[in-house]
């Protein structure tokens, strides 16, 4: 029988639920000709092993390990595309989607002619079904920003769980990110025309194994994707965030150099070279944990690493004094002399730290499995 639809799953540390999953997709799907497509980010717990055991004796269970790469979103696209049938579904492997709904979803998707058919965790009355109060506040600030880049008015643009056209895929995949956790954000706000969509309630169901990847650097990878949506195809995201985080260092600098010379009563020289090493290394971190958070360092390449961008950092603050001097000689206002040279030394910054500070982290990645990380 021709293949009907493929089911997409991103995975990472879920070994205790794949087996209960399937379980109850094929419970649930009897009757419709489909695939499991897995995507595990090199869990340390073993998924893809437990995976590839089930898959020996079942051939519509597939895994792609992938090494080196990580993030859901970028799994899902992997998956989706990986795939022939022509719907293809999305679900959590965190058995907190309600599976019970998805031959409803792809009746509807299949009957209608529709481009997406979105299972929603909203109740009639508007308000989020199954979560906690913090989940809740954070769902709801992140429908409202999705807002700025979504073209159809969709009651939960932050789900996870969803069928789509292969057509409407095919015709998105080029536009997508691949940035972050939202997918159904991605693929919607890549469409350049008004979709055909239906929507399915349903409850979110609590979490009974493993641990939530919801964090805080979960959402701002969220903001991330809000920026390439808005601005990626002007200017690299990856060097808004670090412009971002650089912003934050300034205050850093301010707050240390204010509380060692105008209340430690330190001379202002040591007061701004004690300043400068302060932002620098917060600027390290926090570029650590966001900006280049899938080649992040840990033990001693995250000290290698630090020594790095305090070299490359260094170098970029030589370069602006040199080109905001310049300026100034050839007659320029101070302040116009002075602009040119920050963003040379930014651009310098972001440039060298890419290519040398965090490119040890791509091999670690690729090294050893991955545990922790938001998928």
């Amino acid at each position: 029988m021709p293949l009907d639809l493929a089911v997409v799953i991103p995975t990472l540390d879920e070994a205790a639920n794949v087996i209960p999953l399937l379980d109850k997709l094929r419970a649930v799907l009897h009757g419709i000709e489909w695939e499991a497509v897995f995507v595990d980010d090199n869990s340390a717990d073993g998924t893809a092993a437990v995976l590839r055991d089930v898959g020996r004796h079942d051939r519509s269970v597939r895994v792609l390990q992938r090494i080196g790469r990580q993030g859901l979103a970028s799994a899902c696209i992997e998956g989706m595309l990986a795939t022939a049938a022509p719907y293809i579904a999305v679900i959590d492997a965190d058995l907190q989607h309600d599976e019970s709904i998805l031959p409803r979803m792809y009746e509807r998707i299949r009957s209608e002619g529709l481009d997406l058919v979105v299972a929603t965790r909203e109740n009639q009355d508007g308000e989020p079904a199954g979560f906690t109060k913090r989940r809740a506040l954070l769902s709801d600030m992140g429908s409202r920003l999705s807002r700025l880049v979504c073209r159809c008015d969709l009651a939960d643009p932050m789900s996870g769980f969803f069928v789509v056209d292969r057509r409407l895929l095919e015709e998105v995949a080029p536009r997508l990110s691949g940035v972050g956790f939202k997918i159904l954000l991605d693929i919607v706000a890549s469409a350049r025309r008004p979709l055909r969509f239906a929507e399915v309630l349903y409850r979110f169901h609590p979490r009974l194994h493993g641990e939530s990847k919801l964090d805080i650097i979960v959402g701002m990878e969220y903001l991330e994707l809000l920026l390439d949506k808005l601005a990626g195809h002007l200017i690299p995201v990856r060097f808004v965030m670090f412009a971002l985080v650089g912003s934050l260092g300034i205050v850093v600098h301010l707050a240390v150099l204010a509380l060692l010379f105008r209340i430690g009563r330190m001379s202002f020289l040591y007061s701004q070279a004690w300043a400068t090493l302060a932002a620098m290394t917060f600027n390290y971190a926090l570029n650590n944990a966001t900006t280049f958070r899938d080649r992040r360092l840990r033990g001693i390449d995250f000290v290698g690493g630090l020594m790095i961008f305090y070299l490359a950092c260094s170098v970029g603050a030589l370069v602006n004094l040199t080109f905001a001097r310049f300026l100034l000689a050839a007659g320029l206002p101070w302040w116009l002399a002075g602009l040119p040279g920050a963003v040379v030394s930014s651009l310098w910054n972001y440039g060298v730290n890419a290519v040398f500070t965090w490119r040890q982290g791509v091999r670690a990645m690729r090294s050893s499995p991955r545990t922790g990380q938001a998928s």
